[in-house]
């Protein structure tokens, strides 16, 4: 019986099972732009929350403006701006959400006030926004 075929397990010694390892994914670079894109992103959503605490009366409306407008922001963004969005949009579908975000935050800074902190963030949010959108596309 030496010419029974044998296992492969047979020959030697068996190394331990290893857990499975899920596929990853190659990373993405961060560059300046990237940075940029992030802080823009979040100075949008403290500019409505800033805006929704001065605006309105405290504590009933205030606090509903000052929780849901940013909310309301990031829930529109992530649903058809968002590299991963659950809705595809074509290219112009993103850019109409983008500038009514932009556009909204920095009303938000003009009602309060502040129309050169809002100018300087729509330039920036603009810039930010057109190298995003060449990174895409490209």
């Amino acid at each position: 019986m030496t010419n029974a075929p044998q296992s492969p397990v047979d020959w030697g010694e068996v190394p331990p099972p290893t857990e499975p390892t899920a596929p990853r994914r190659p990373a993405r670079p961060v560059s300046a732009w990237t940075v940029l894109r992030v802080v823009v992103c979040a100075f949008g959503l403290a500019s409505l929350a800033y805006w929704g605490y001065l605006a309105w009366p405290f504590p009933f409306p205030g606090v509903l403006f000052m929780v849901g407008a940013p909310l309301f922001a990031a829930v529109v963004w992530f649903l058809f701006r968002a590299p991963r969005s659950p809705i595809d949009t074509d290219v112009v579908g993103k850019v109409i959400v983008e500038v009514a975000l932009v556009i909204a935050a920095g009303a938000a800074w003009v009602s309060l006030g502040h129309p050169v902190v809002g100018l300087v963030f729509i330039v920036v949010a603009a810039l930010s926004g057109v190298v995003a959108f060449r990174r895409e596309t490209a």
